[in-house]
């Protein structure tokens, strides 16, 4: 054999089954994967000072609650788009929002003072949960993580909502 077959040879008994098995693996995962935007239902983001989480967001009801400058209660509601909500399922998928905890705060008991954030994403087989406490003493890539995603989602509620008075 020369030495040009013997490199075929091995590629062909090596090589090839090992990229078939990837794409087999790999493949099954992502068919399985746990969080799929097809299966997305809606998302819920509520934040405030300690217990009242007076801000809040719904994008099945469409209910947006705010509390604006004057410290006055807002009541309107808001329609983000399919792409809007693929975009934050993305970021959230990108930021490693699937592996949080479910509780990031300090102590059981809530402190008035400091503003708390619960971001929940809902599919049709599962659903994740997060309450955040914005001085949480943690781990500071989650911390980062967090804060990049609360960010992004009022962000876009901000965007849509200017969509919306145009």
């Amino acid at each position: 054999m020369t030495l040009r077959n013997k490199k075929i040879f091995l590629a062909a008994s090596v090589a090839v089954p090992f990229l078939l098995y990837c794409f087999y693996y790999y493949g099954m995962m992502v068919k399985n994967a746990p969080y799929k935007f097809n299966e997305f239902q809606y998302m819920v983001f509520e934040y405030g000072n300690g217990d009242s989480l007076l801000n809040k967001y719904n994008s099945k009801t469409h209910n947006y609650q705010y509390v604006d400058s004057r410290d006055s209660v807002v009541k309107t509601s808001l329609k983000l788009t399919n792409d809007d909500l693929l975009y934050l399922h993305r970021k959230a998928a990108d930021l490693g929002f699937w592996d949080f905890p479910e509780q990031e705060v300090n102590s059981a008991k809530r402190d008035p003072k400091v503003p708390y954030y619960l971001i929940q994403f809902n599919y049709m087989r599962k659903s994740k949960s997060v309450l955040f406490q914005a001085n949480y003493q943690g781990n500071e890539k989650l911390i980062d993580a967090n804060q990049r995603l609360i960010k992004e989602i009022q962000r876009v509620l901000r965007d849509a909502e200017q969509r919306n008075k145009k």
